[in-house]
Parts: C-alpha cells; structure tokens; sequence
C-alpha cells in the first residue's frame, strides 16, 4: 500500500504522528469506450464553449450558477482563504458511544500507520478506544476538503472512517406506507420463526462476487478462443541499447585511446567461440576452392 496523507492526531496535548492509505478496494473490471464500427477508443477533450479551443487542465477554474441563473467564478486563491482544518492535523473533537453514529453516514475508510519511531502513543490511543469502547469524532482534511470522520480500531490497528454531513442524508417519506395496517400476530410469529432459521454468525468469506468472477471468465474465454471480439496486443519491440549508454561506451573508448592503452581483453569463453566461428566460416571456402580444377578441366575437354 501506499500512504496518501501524513500528519498526526491531535489527542489533547498528545500528539500521535500517522500516515493514512486507503482500507478498500474496487475489484470491478475497467472497461474503455471505443467506436463500435472500427473499435477505436473514443476519447473526451475539455473544450472551451466559446473560442472553440483544447482547454489544459491547470487553465480550468471552477464556475458556481445561482437558481436564477447568475454566475461566479471562483480560482485557487479565492478557495484557500475558506475556513478549513489544519491540513496536516487530525483534532480530536469528541468520543461518542459507536452505536450512536447511524451506519448511514459512514462513507470512507482509510488506515491508519504509526509514522514514529516510537509508536507508544500511536498504542495508547487504540487501546484506550478498545477499553472505553467509544470511537473518537475527529475532523480530517484531505484534498482541500475537510469532512467530519470517526476514529475507531479494527484487528489493533486504528481505523477513520470519513462521515456524511447530516443534511447529506435524504429524508424519506413514501406515500405508500401512509395507511399501511399494522402485521397481525400470527404473521409476525412465522416471520419471526423464519428468520430464525436462517440466522447465523456473519462471515464474509461466504459471500463472492459472482458478476466479477463470470465476467473475467467470459474475457478469458474470449482471449483464449482468439474469437473476432479480441484485437491480439502488438508484438514487444526488441529493446535497444539506451543511448546514454552508447554514448558513455564510446567515451570510454576514446579514452583508453587517448591514453595509449588497449580495451580490456575479451574473456577466454567468448575467444573460443569467435575462433570457432571463423573456423567454421572458413571451411566452405576451402572445399570450393578443390573444386574448382574440376570445373577447369572439363569446360576444357
């Protein structure tokens, strides 16, 4: 793995340096558009709507339109003068009972690492937050946004898990449940005896993906079938020798020139080879020229 943020964990007056990766991973197959006539791949170009031209990323700002219609443009400046946490900080806000954050509003989770040489309060921390079994709520900033997160432990190691605004979650109100009878008592009994019977501990070991797991069997059915739906890669060039390296033999070379002494001697193995090579290229020509007299003499007769 690799770490995408360093900083350290404001916990009162202790400071706990970390470095953060990514905890999950999506295991979905990439795939890239391409034009269904000929299979080339289609590409996106920014272009500008007005002057018509290619537009570079670092030349694009970011535009804000009002519900009436009204425009403002906003570049780096105006957003780095926006309140925001100490980028290389995370400020412990409060320790909250777990049960009490809604599942909802957990959104991502990213690793913590102890980014010290002596990782003893990188371990008060977590065990401290296994003993009280609460997790911290924390701010944390990451590409010049700062989301509230909650700090907890997983397996000894610290865990943040980046949470949702409140007025991030929708409400919900569907007409359709306005009315809705209450379940009879029988009914809720053989539900409640159903579940019953399928319950059991959770173990996500148990459970695959099969659309990921068909789909790459259907691609490498396709690849070894060698059917008309796979373009077979170009062969690999033959690499060649890089020319700062010519370059440096050559110089090499005319400096042992310069200094009257010969390049090194060939080692023996690579000799004889070269000596039975010429020896070998030599024998034609020998047996040509035996034969030779022969085609004299009868051209004469």
């Amino acid at each position: 793995m690799r770490s995408i943020w360093k900083g350290s964990i404001a916990f009162g007056l202790v400071n706990v340096p970390v470095k953060v990766y990514t905890a999950t991973e999506d295991h979905d197959i990439r795939f890239h558009q391409v034009h269904a006539a000929d299979g080339g791949r289609i590409r996106y170009d920014r272009v500008c709507t007005i002057c018509g031209k290619s537009v570079q990323f670092a030349d694009i700002d970011k535009a804000y339109e009002s519900p009436d219609g009204d425009r403002v443009i906003l570049t780096d400046e105006d957003f780095a003068k926006l309140p925001a946490a100490e980028k290389h900080e995370i400020p412990v806000l409060q320790f909250v009972p777990a049960e009490q954050i809604d599942p909802i509003l957990y959104e991502k989770s990213y690793y913590l690492e102890p980014d010290s040489s002596t990782p003893k309060a990188y371990v008060l921390l977590a065990k401290t937050l296994e003993e009280v079994n609460r997790v911290a709520l924390v701010h944390f900033t990451l590409r010049q946004k700062t989301r509230l997160a909650a700090l907890r432990v997983r397996d000894g190691v610290l865990l943040l898990q980046t949470l949702l605004w409140p007025d991030e979650v929708r409400a919900v109100e569907f007409e359709s449940l306005d009315g809705v009878a209450a379940p009879k008592k029988q009914e809720m009994s053989m539900a409640e005896t159903l579940v019953d019977t399928m319950s059991d501990d959770f173990d996500p070991d148990l459970y695959t993906d099969e659309y990921q797991i068909e789909l790459k069997r259907l691609l490498d059915e396709a690849i070894a079938s060698g059917s008309g739906k796979v373009t077979r890669a170009p062969e690999p060039a033959a690499p060649e020798m890089d020319a700062e390296v010519v370059d440096l033999v050559a110089a090499l070379q005319r400096s042992l020139e310069a200094s009257g002494r010969k390049a090194p001697a060939e080692p023996a193995a690579k000799k004889t080879a070269k000596s039975t090579t010429k020896a070998a290229a030599k024998k034609p020509a020998k047996k040509a020229a035996k034969k030779a007299p022969t085609k004299q003499a009868r051209k004469g007769a």
